[in-house]
């Protein structure tokens, strides 16, 4: 009888024994795939923008590569103004955004880690006037209209004045939406203004503005919009961080051409008309987008000169072209 308790003692052990181990490597067979599914996951980074043609790399990139990104989503969020824009990325609502690059700087001085990995686009800024208006010495006690007081359309009309001998105060500077920045001029309550894409090209197009100044004319290599991240993103989703930047380069390459898929595209992501676009697109370039010290240094000497920062972010601290030149090659 002990013989046989002791054989059925040692059985019920041998049993337990593989009922443990089983269960030992189910649990870790099934840890496994969720480890590995989590950690091949792709990230979804937010993108803000404002509806303007000055983003035509970010629709680009959002149409076409949809199906194509390995390591990254796309999600773009459509803001209607900078200052919502501005506090969506601020507080990390948004992983990043095209915007007005004085901005950005702003937000950098404040504190927020923010950098600037490319640009929007280049050239493309345009001084419109009412048809009356024939030099900048016309526009003297009139008003003149710009987007945002941190913004490079604010430092072209600075500019101008100042090529032209003016005051900056000789003209009554305000602020005010993009969007209604044509209908105010062909209403006659404001004699001027200079602001994104297409919104200048609407004025000249139904003929109730012209263009006064190209920004090249201007101020050459002038920075308005850039690509910004946080930079927790970089640190911490670098190969994310790497596909989108290319990604976003190469669709920079397609917006450049102007071609019809480039313009339907465009055309999906903005309330735009066609001959509008046309011309809009004449004016501006995305051949190169990388933001460079030469002219990032122009941009923050001109911000300290008109009282907009006292000591605004230095390049090394603000533009990271790391990322960029890893794509380039």
């Amino acid at each position: 009888m002990n013989n046989r308790f002791r054989r059925m003692m040692s059985l019920f052990l041998l049993i337990a024994v593989i009922g443990i181990t089983a269960c030992g490597q189910t649990k870790q067979q099934a840890a496994e795939p969720a480890s590995g599914a989590a950690s091949g996951e792709a990230k979804t980074i937010k993108i803000g923008y404002l509806p303007i043609t000055h983003a035509a790399p970010l629709y680009i990139e959002d149409a076409l590569g949809k199906d194509s990104f390995t390591k990254f989503k796309l999600e773009l969020v459509k803001f209607g103004s900078w200052p919502d824009l501005m506090d969506a990325l601020s507080t990390g609502k948004i992983d990043g955004a095209s915007v007005l690059v004085e901005l950005a700087m702003k937000a950098k001085e404040q504190g927020i880690d923010l950098k600037a990995v490319a640009l929007g686009h280049k050239d493309g800024n345009v001084i419109v006037t009412s048809n009356d208006i024939n030099r900048p010495a016309d526009l003297k006690g009139k008003k003149f209209a710009i987007p945002h007081k941190f913004s490079t359309h604010n430092v072209l009309l600075y500019q101008m004045l100042k090529k032209a001998g003016m005051q900056y105060s000789d003209v009554n500077v305000i602020e005010l939406a993009p969007a209604e920045m044509p209908a105010a001029l062909a209403e006659g309550r404001i004699s001027g203004y200079v602001v994104a894409e297409p919104f200048g090209a609407k004025s000249v197009v139904i003929k109730k503005g012209k263009a006064l100044f190209q920004s090249e004319e201007i101020w050459k290599n002038s920075v308005d919009c850039a690509l910004v991240l946080r930079n927790d993103l970089l640190k911490n989703n670098k190969d994310a961080a790497l596909e989108f930047i290319g990604e976003y380069l190469k669709a920079g390459k397609k917006a450049e051409l102007k071609d019809e898929q480039a313009k339907n595209i465009l055309g999906k992501y903005m309330n735009v008309e066609k001959d509008v676009l046309e011309l809009s697109l004449q004016w501006i370039s995305y051949g190169d987008l990388k933001l460079t010290e030469d002219a990032y240094e122009q941009l923050r000497t001109y911000m300290i000169e008109m009282g907009l920062s006292a000591n605004p972010p230095a390049y090394k601290d603000f533009v990271d072209n790391s990322f960029f030149d890893q794509v380039k090659g």
